[in-house]
């Protein structure tokens, strides 16, 4: 589990919560920004990586098809975005996993990237362009980490298996798919690896049932379906 950073030190992206993971993951180097495809539903996104990260850590289940808080115990150095959205599952009762991914789906963007900013894995620059025009660009501090993180996560699918390192790629492969992050996989990959693509997220809605369901929602909402 991926703690908040300390003072003085920056975790490798390696590191880093899987939302934070997959913010860096949907940036375009040579564009400095975040990608289009993908922009409407990333706070959906974000929440929904951040909740399959609270599941592998064991902090929260799924109870009759609803998020439900586990007995252990909150890290004391957990992530505060982690955190946030531990936070929107009552301690007394399971929440529908729709509710706990709307609950701060416009927040969750510029939060991720603060939290990015703030431990020096991204800067934000801007530039004047002309007159009162500025842009502003996202650069990665370190990006031959961020794109051996999105080989791993592109392998997953490769492979059609859980990857070796974990289960991490295949949850990022998947969201990435679902919220067609288009810095990850072309048309020509989603139609070539279609059954190894089934197979992750049906792994994934076998252990985390319902987010998905409820991630299609949110993204349906966002999308004006």
């Amino acid at each position: 589990m991926p703690t908040s950073h300390q003072s003085g030190s920056r975790p490798t992206v390696d590191d880093l919560p899987m939302p934070h993971q997959l913010f860096l993951l949907s940036l375009q180097a040579e564009k400095g920004r975040l990608d289009d495809d993908s922009e409407p539903v990333r706070g959906s996104l974000l929440s929904a990586a951040a909740l399959a990260e609270l599941c592998i850590a064991g902090l929260v289940h799924s109870r009759d098809g609803k998020a439900e808080r586990t007995n252990a115990g909150t890290p004391a150095a957990l992530d505060p975005f982690l955190a946030e959205v531990l936070g929107d599952v009552p301690p007394s009762r399971p929440r529908s996993w729709f509710e706990v991914l709307e609950s701060r789906w416009n927040r969750a963007e510029g939060t991720v990237r603060d939290h990015l900013v703030e431990a020096g894995h991204i800067a934000i620059e801007h530039r004047q362009i002309l007159g009162p025009i500025r842009r502003t660009r996202i650069v990665a501090t370190d990006p031959p980490q961020v794109e051996a993180l999105r080989e791993r996560v592109r392998d997953a699918v490769r492979a059609g298996s859980e990857p070796a390192s974990g289960h991490q790629e295949a949850v990022l492969a998947t969201l990435a798919i679902d919220g067609l992050v288009g810095t990850m996989f072309r048309w020509r990959d989603l139609r070539t690896h279609k059954r190894a693509i089934r197979a992750l997220a049906g792994r994934i809605d076998q252990e985390m049932p319902g987010l998905r369901k409820a991630l299609t929602y949110s993204i349906a909402a966002r999308r004006g379906g």
